[in-house]
């Protein structure tokens, strides 16, 4: 099979490229712009476009598939010769569901936790050397790639984003894969520009559990009231397994999960993690793994890329990098530092740089999500502000949203880069969040 992908620089786009290579298929790509990492792993496995831009010369009728990424336009001129010869184009998760019809899909599901949780399920059955087929949102240790695609594994794992397909299909991804077992974490507002009203953004989950096929099985997370509400008043014929957060305590640092087996100490921490190992041991015991070969597995799981990840650490500080950016995710991961580090000071640093958190309309949604911080501290770009088209959001606005009176807010990265390391940092843990890099901000510089 010949295959073209348009926009494969992306980082789900290159890694379905590399796995449809590992597969024995004929691809090709273009894009305007490729970065690393993408264009390191795109070069070593030799697809990496001999120049950049869109050439419609490429599109011929010997390509048997063409994959569409979002980072195209409507307009792209490769996507309109692509029409023009009626080729067959499909989009990211169509395709993922094409590769998959004759496999049973688990596909999990929900505003935040979606990443570890499906990160889990992989670690665990990896490390039990049980084959399957997945897709995953994050680079995880001991997997070579985020989209692996086989002809003989029964079972296929799928991280289900609710965001768009394609620039020409604005169906919500997870609609499409039809799942066969799925998970939901939570419920929480989430990408405005595609959803301008939570009840908007709540019908998709509601979409979502009735695509499961008849029979089906749907685990959810009945601690969030909107889950719990979605998938109970579903009418759909599919079998509902509720969890909520196991028992647990924090002993000197250290997490531990208690279990019939004894208590297991965890590399990972904070009750929304506890919530995201409930899940994924229904989900694993669904795909064959009893419960004591689950805790094993997942008493060595380090948490997956970007999630919490530890980069720095002496005796008296430790440094965090996560990609909360949405308000759920904020808070959660604070408030999981805090209680985890309650000796030591937490200052923790929010960088607003999607779409929605620097929406004026939607920034009063983070109320309260830096409470738990000693120190808080945002930091934005206007110039992000411009590049998305938004209204200008003012400093003032900013505080007001988050009600918190002592809020350090910068504009500048410099300044930003200047309070960083001034700051005494013994006897700290700091926390950095955010999906872009504070203007251009090196965590190495800070003297840990």
């Amino acid at each position: 099979m010949n295959i073209h992908f348009i926009a494969i620089g992306g980082s789900a786009m290159h890694n379905l490229a590399i796995a449809l290579h590992n597969k024995g298929y004929k691809v090709t790509g273009s894009d305007d712009v490729i970065h690393d990492p993408s264009k390191s792993r795109l070069k070593k496995y030799g697809l990496l476009p001999e120049e950049f831009g869109w050439f419609p010369n490429k599109i011929t009728s010997d390509l048997d598939v063409i994959i569409l990424g979002m980072h195209a336009k409507e307009d792209n001129p490769e996507l309109k010769k692509a029409q023009e010869l009626g080729l067959k184009i499909y989009s990211y998760p169509e395709f993922l569901y094409e590769q998959s019809k004759n496999k049973t899909r688990v596909v999990i599901g929900g505003s935040h936790g979606k990443t570890t949780i499906t990160s889990m399920i992989l670690h665990v059955l990896n490390y039990h050397d049980k084959e399957v087929d997945y897709m995953v949102g994050a680079q995880l240790d001991g997997f070579e790639t985020m989209v692996h695609l086989t002809e003989e594994n029964d079972f296929i794992i799928l991280e289900g984003d609710e965001y768009l397909s394609s620039p020409i299909d604005r169906t919500p991804k997870f609609h499409l894969y039809k799942p066969n077992i799925a998970l939901i974490s939570g419920i929480a507002w989430d990408h405005i520009n595609v959803f301008p009203t939570f009840e908007n953004y709540v019908e998709q989950f509601s979409i979502f559990t009735n695509s499961l096929i008849n029979g089906g099985i749907m685990v959810y997370n009945e601690e969030d009231l909107m889950v719990k509400k979605v998938v109970e008043e579903s009418e759909h014929t599919i079998k509902k397994y509720p969890y909520k957060t196991p028992d647990y305590f924090i002993d000197y640092g250290i997490t531990y999960l208690v279990t019939l087996e004894g208590n297991l100490p965890l590399e990972v921490f904070g009750r929304h993690n506890l919530q995201n190992i409930a899940g994924a041991k229904w989900i694993c015991q669904c795909v064959g793994i009893d419960e004591e070969d689950f805790y094993e597995a997942i008493a060595s799981f380090k948490g997956a890329s970007k999630r919490l990840e530890k980069i720095a650490e002496n005796n008296s500080t430790v440094v965090f990098k996560d990609f909360a950016h949405s308000p759920s995710k904020v808070k959660a991961t604070t408030e999981a530092v805090k209680n985890q580090y309650k000796n030591r000071t937490l200052l923790a640093c929010l960088e607003l740089h999607t779409y929605s958190s620097l929406n004026s309309n939607f920034l009063q949604e983070y109320k309260g999500a830096l409470d738990k911080a000693d120190k808080a501290v945002v930091f934005y770009s206007p110039d992000a502000v411009k590049i998305k088209r938004l209204d200008e959001v003012s400093k003032e606005q900013i505080a007001d949203a988050f009600k918190r009176d002592d809020l350090i807010i910068y504009t500048n990265p410099t300044e930003f880069k200047e309070f960083l390391l001034s700051q005494n940092l013994e006897n700290t843990a700091v926390l950095f969040m955010s999906s872009g890099n504070y203007g251009g901000f090196n965590f190495e510089e800070l003297k840990v």
